[in-house]
């Protein structure tokens, strides 16, 4: 399977392009999209994600990955040793967050494993709207598990004071 990528790219832009990691206090979202309007697709199903870089205050488009190998959502499994969930993990690499209508187990574990956190909305919801539910977790009192993601690239201070 091979993944497409479409980024937008400003010549005066300092902001942290897609190969690169976002910066400190910045989420890279990842969100399940069959449209680029709303979030309204499985993991596997998914011909799209659409990718954003979140803080407090702002919003940005980093890019859409776009796969034209994708599963119809039936629940079965090909058994002819096609890997769906390999590519698409590791064109997500970076993400923080993973935004999807449902996922299995199998794809979710390697999800998991490659340092994604990912997230079932229960209906399909408008992109800005899943941008904005990020936006006001960070800035108010993030719970726990995001605050353990917003602090996982720093190194541990062992001093004293």
């Amino acid at each position: 399977m091979t993944a497409r990528r479409l980024a937008l790219i400003e010549a005066d832009d300092s902001s942290a392009p897609a190969g690169r990691a976002p910066a400190a206090g910045t989420l890279r979202v990842a969100i399940a999209t069959q449209d680029m309007k709303f979030l309204n697709a499985h993991f596997g199903s998914a011909r799209t994600f659409a990718i954003y870089d979140v803080t407090a205050d702002s919003r940005r488009f980093v890019e859409a990955v776009g796969f034209s190998d994708t599963a119809d959502e039936s629940g079965s499994h090909r058994t002819d040793g096609d890997d769906r969930i390999g590519p698409k993990v590791a064109a997500l690499q970076g993400c923080h967050l993973l935004f999807v209508l449902a996922i299995g187990g199998p794809a979710a574990a390697k999800v998991v494993a490659a340092r994604m956190h990912p997230l079932k909305l229960p209906a399909p919801e408008p992109i800005d709207g899943v941008l904005a539910r990020v936006q006001a977790m960070l800035s108010g009192n993030p719970p726990p598990w995001l605050r353990k993601i917003l602090h996982a690239d720093r190194p541990r201070d062992f001093t004293e004071d």
